[in-house]
């Protein structure tokens, strides 16, 4: 019976929900939980026979009888995870400007200055008034992403045009009639989003972290259901081993057994030939006596007896031919053999069926509905539009990837190629040698699918995210063995891949692709758009890391918005 006496804390939550408990149980480890919670929980294990805590991982066999706990009754307090550090290029040591020899650390930095100061020498900033007006922040050592590379002004406005930071010369020419903000109004509208964003990522920890609990229980129902197999299969082939010593004794028994009746038989036979061979030495030895005597009277008186040749006593005994102890070794030999086909037919078909049967199912996520039992349609492969939409996802272009040319806008769902080059910070992830950009999800272990709408000369594919960044060639898409490509353009089509392209004369036109990738089934396909999705390329290859959407940009790209068909299970 699962029932407990600890006290429940009033801030208690229930590991499985996150939210505060409701008709808390304690099951027998201990860990409590809501009632509903824990019974949808393990009903989904009723065919395994085993339950287990979703925290501690303790299991439980027969299913604990589930009882309100009474108002006294508790939970313990769950561990919390690790308080995590920020990430490591947030923040860069900077030393001051004006220290003379060893120089200090810097803690500030001034926007109008543009230098770094200590905290000795930041102190006139805050007790004189000739800097009153002036901007001091914490130092994060990346002042100069905080000058205007054209003026070498300080950066303190936003132009909402082009996505960017500028200064206050850059609004006399290239952002003239742009839409100007300062950068804490922008500052103040952008935190909004951030702070939706935050809402949701929080929601998604929480989601996540009720999946890995999952995770642990079917990894721990896993490993029993595994023990329980061997367990099973070793008493199985225990008795199969007891089978054969049966089988063994039996015809052990039965050579036994005919050795000994022709044994026997052998026997009779013998002692009877022996007593006719005795018979006819007697008869013998009567007629040499009575062929020497003398006596011609005795003679043939005793001649009638004597001249009359014995009959035969016992029958002439022959081995039957076709009686032989061989048989019995070959009916021993072909139950082996008929025993090693069927183990080996079997054990081939079982052990195809284990290695065909994912023991993990990957699946797409919704963003509203957490995904548990997967659809027939899963392993299969899409044909129509509706099909391919099981797997749309979404798709959002990276800033720190974007070539300096090419300018993002609508949330980083479009890309635009701009003649003039545009200010962005220096970032190893960005390529500088092409017109390019990659997408910031990645995608691995199942199937994803989105559409592009593009003008211009254009490339889509995907690639690792340890291609390269810098220089001509090696970076451009499908030009190296980290990533595929589909080179578009008004006089055709060409797929590319580590430097080697196949010409595509035949494929369909289109200003829409749909690209699916079944990153588990090693398949990339590229799709003209429409309801019978007519294919344009596949490549089949083994991807071995996760993959990320990229673009080779000739005028736009613009990544769209797809609606995910409702999915049979939540």
């Amino acid at each position: 019976m699962a029932e407990s006496g600890f006290p429940l804390p009033p801030d208690s939550l229930c590991p499985l929900c996150a939210d505060g408990i409701r008709d808390p149980v304690t099951i027998p480890c201990g860990d409590t939980y809501c009632l509903d919670c824990i019974k949808i929980y393990w009903d989904q294990f009723d065919h395994m026979g085993v339950y287990s805590c979703p925290q501690c991982r303790a299991t439980f066999t027969p299913r604990p009888v589930l009882r309100r706990n009474l108002p006294d009754v508790q939970h313990q307090p769950r561990q919390q995870l690790p308080q995590l550090t920020p990430f490591p290029y947030m923040h860069r040591e900077s030393y001051c400007d004006f220290c003379v020899g060893r120089r200090n650390k810097a803690v500030k930095s001034c926007l109008m200055c543009l230098a770094y100061y200590c905290e000795t020498h930041v102190k006139p900033h805050y007790e004189s008034s000739t800097f009153k007006r002036h901007k001091l922040v914490d130092e994060m050592g990346h002042l100069d992403r905080k000058i205007c590379p054209q003026h070498e002004k300080g950066l303190e406005l936003f132009c909402r045009t082009d996505q960017m930071c500028i200064c206050v010369l850059c609004t006399v020419r290239e952002h003239r009639s742009h839409n100007i903000a300062s950068a804490e109004d922008e500052r103040i509208e952008k935190q909004k989003v951030l702070v939706v964003t935050q809402t949701e990522v929080q929601h998604i920890i929480s989601e996540r972290m009720k999946e890995l609990q999952e995770l642990k229980h079917n990894v721990d129902v896993l490993k029993n259901a595994a023990q329980r197999a061997q367990t099973e299969s070793d008493k199985t082939f225990h008795e199969m081993l007891q089978a054969v010593e049966r089988w063994k004794a039996e015809i052990s028994q039965m050579i036994l057994a005919n050795m000994q009746a022709a044994m026997s038989q052998a026997d009779g036979y013998v002692e009877r030939l022996e007593q006719e061979i005795m018979e006819l030495q007697r008869r013998d030895a009567e007629l040499r006596q009575i062929l020497e005597t003398e006596d011609n009277i005795h003679f043939l008186q005793n001649f009638p007896t004597l001249c009359v040749a014995p009959e035969a006593m016992v029958p002439k005994v022959l081995i039957n031919p076709q009686f032989s102890f061989g048989e019995i070794s070959k009916t021993a030999t072909e139950m082996k053999e008929n025993l090693d086909d069927i183990c080996k037919k079997e054990l081939s078909k079982i052990s195809k069926t284990v290695s065909e049967t994912p023991v993990y199912i990957l699946l797409p996520r919704n963003g509203e509905k957490r995904l548990k039992v997967p659809s027939r349609k899963d392993f299969q492969e899409p044909k129509s539009r509706p099909d391919f939409l099981r797997y749309a996802c979404k798709l959002s272009f990276d800033p720190n990837t974007v070539y300096k040319e090419l300018v993002l806008s609508d949330g980083n769902q479009r890309v635009t190629r701009k003649k003039s080059v545009q200010f962005y910070p220096d970032h190893p992830e960005r390529f500088d040698g092409f017109s390019q950009v990659l997408c910031r999800e990645p995608m691995s272990g199942f199937r994803f699918y989105w559409e592009a709408e593009w003008s211009g000369e254009f490339s889509i594919g995907v690639a690792y995210k340890g291609i390269n960044r810098k220089g001509k060639n090696s970076s451009l898409l499908g030009y190296n063995d980290k990533s595929w490509s589909l080179l578009c353009s008004d006089s055709g089509y060409s797929a590319w891949h580590n430097t080697a392209d196949k010409d595509l004369p035949n494929a369909p036109r289109t200003t829409r692709i749909g690209v699916y990738l079944d990153h588990a089934g090693d398949t990339l396909a590229f799709y003209a758009v429409s309801d019978s999705m007519q294919l344009i390329h596949k490549f089949k290859a083994h991807f071995s890391e996760p993959l990320y959407a990229g673009f080779g940009v000739g005028s736009s790209v613009t990544l769209c918005q797809l609606k995910q068909n409702t999915l049979p299970y939540s």
